[in-house]
């Protein structure tokens, strides 16, 4: 310590001891012998409780302090010198007692999510990327837009085929806008006048043997179970009103008397 002594002063810090011959530890430039050294400054095993002595290997992590023997997996009791470990509530694991007890695993296998793994989340639960499929084809949906059915999801192909409401009229899927009369479901393009094709989407209209009928004419005219609005009982030739005249009929259309003898 560039500094002289009498081979009788050069001793131990704390207890005097003679250090001439003998190994001595420096701590904040003074000499220590070994046994006073480990009883004041060696750190604590966190396994054993015992000092770890100048003869033994001290490894720390955050502050705490192991043997070299002492430093192992508190589950399978491998150590875990020179290997891969993690910290859970004060205690060491390895890497695959990690993952077996606290790693989070897929609602879909259960088998856990380990590092680099896509997750996939969705109303508290979570699945590899393999595991989030869709219900009825069993196809990962990826990227893909899908829609919640019965506590799962269904990609939207699936969904349309099997799912999705069709159009009374047209038998086309419904995917926004439809209108439900009498408990079945139209677009409301398809949702029309029975005698006039009029759109009733938004309007007033009115129901006639369970079929819609716009108002353009809230009197309807009846013959042979066929049915008109009174603005639409007209000669399908001239386009004369027939309301309170007499009429003749070609097939489905109907004339008035001059047109029928002509």
């Amino acid at each position: 310590m560039e500094q002289d002594w009498h081979s009788g002063h050069f001793c131990c810090f704390n207890c005097d001891l003679n250090l001439t011959g003998h190994r001595y530890i420096l701590r904040d430039e003074h000499p220590y012998c070994i046994k006073c050294y480990e009883n004041l400054f060696a750190n604590i095993c966190e396994e054993c409780k015992s000092p770890i002595g100048t003869d033994s290997k001290d490894l720390s992590y955050k502050d705490k302090h192991w043997h070299e023997k002492c430093f192992k997996c508190v589950d399978c009791q491998n150590s875990l010198v020179d290997q891969p470990f993690a910290s859970k509530e004060g205690k060491l694991y390895c890497a695959d007692c990690h993952d077996k007890n606290f790693a989070a695993r897929c609602d879909g296998c259960s088998d856990i999510f380990r590092a680099g793994m896509k997750k996939y989340e969705y109303k508290g639960k979570q699945w590899h990327e393999q595991c989030f499929c869709c219900k009825v084809c069993q196809q990962p949906i990826g990227n893909k837009s899908f829609i919640p059915r019965d506590q799962e999801v269904v990609c939207v192909p699936c969904y349309e085929e099997q799912y999705a409401q069709r159009c009374m009229k047209c038998n086309g899927v419904i995917n926004k806008g439809g209108i439900t009369y009498k408990g079945t479901p139209w677009h409301r393009e398809c949702f029309t006048c029975t005698n006039c094709n009029k759109m009733l989407a938004g309007e007033k209209f009115t129901s006639r043997d369970e079929k819609p009928y716009c108002l353009g004419g809230t009197k309807f005219i009846s013959f042979e179970d066929r049915h008109w609005h009174s603005d639409c009982f007209v000669c399908y030739k001239c386009n004369v009103s027939l309301v309170g005249r007499g009429f003749l009929t070609d097939g489905a259309d109907i004339l008035c008397p001059d047109c029928g003898r002509a």
